[in-house]
């Protein structure tokens, strides 16, 4: 049984088709990452994974419990860390903790409450008032009412947006300790470098449609081999020679016309190049061999 199954999902906004047809099977105990432009229809489909919007067809099931009919179910097998900071201001940080308990029916549940704000570096603010805290703080919070009733799934939605470092560490070691222990942890987040070292597996969305699914790894492959970054210098020719252009991936970065991004799928290939250039009468005046990662991905996908 998946943890998410998601069918034919499709949502419009008058003109707008903010979903069209995304079907997705999230399996349980995955680290999974849902990526997109900003308006690819991500938290349109988080809304609907969490019963905060309906779709307009397909369906969506959480632990084997649809989220429309089954909705008690859905909502108890899920926790979601949403992109706004929505607080009540008028209580305490345990006092809303307590409060989130309460809504799944949870009593005495004060030692995960303890454990949990321990995790997120939360203690020492469990008897402040919600309103007092900064926005680092209040996204602590809101991670915490997400996993207060201990749910097998965790929707993160752009978690670290605009937080510090600190908050990204603590909050990654202790969400990879959850998705250790076997919860499904699906994430949305602008910061590539995030996805690629937590994500299993990845969707991007473009449009309201997946473009792209398979795991990290050999999303990654299909940008073969490296990339050689080759700054000219002005005091030599600034032209690549011929036999370099069909190894040429992206134009010259407009800020430095000097300077090109060539495609490397044999490490021996680089002393060719080099000798090409000096031949060609080129002076380096800059030289650094380059990893592709999921960035060049997302980038190339999302141009293409």
């Amino acid at each position: 049984m998946a943890a998410i199954q998601i069918t034919n999902i499709q949502k419009r906004y008058q003109s707008l088709q903010a979903l069209g047809g995304v079907s997705l099977s999230i399996e349980e105990g995955e680290f999974f990452g849902l990526l997109g432009p900003n308006g690819a229809g991500k938290t349109t489909l988080i809304s609907i994974i969490a019963g905060l919007n309906r779709a307009d067809a397909g369906n969506v099931t959480v632990q084997g419990h649809d989220v429309v009919s089954d909705y008690r179910n859905a909502r108890r097998n899920l926790g979601v860390v949403p992109q706004e900071l929505v607080f009540d201001p008028f209580f305490t940080v345990r006092e809303t903790l307590r409060m989130q308990s309460g809504y799944f029916g949870l009593r005495n549940n004060d030692k995960w409450i303890d454990e949990v704000m321990e995790n997120l570096d939360l203690t020492n603010k469990a008897d402040t008032n919600m309103r007092a805290l900064s926005g680092g703080m209040k996204r602590r919070v809101l991670v915490a009412q997400a996993l207060v009733h201990k749910p097998p799934v965790i929707v993160l939605d752009e978690p670290t947006a605009g937080v510090d470092v600190e908050l990204r560490q603590t909050l990654w070691q202790f969400v990879a300790r959850l998705n250790r222990e076997g919860h499904t942890v699906v994430l949305t987040t602008h910061y590539l470098e995030e996805a690629q070292a937590l994500c299993n597996r990845i969707a991007m969305l473009k449009s309201g449609k997946v473009v792209a699914l398979d795991s990290t790894a050999a999303l990654i492959k299909r940008i073969s081999g490296s990339q050689l970054r080759v700054t000219l210098s002005a005091a030599g020719n600034v032209n690549l020679p011929g036999s370099l252009q069909s190894a040429v991936i992206s134009h010259e970065t407009p800020s430095d016309p000097r300077q090109f991004f060539l495609r490397v799928t044999d490490y021996g290939q680089v002393e060719n190049m080099l000798a090409d250039l000096r031949m060609a009468g080129c002076v380096l005046e800059d030289l650094q061999l380059l990893q592709a990662d999921l960035e060049d991905v997302f980038l190339q996908i999302m141009e293409g």
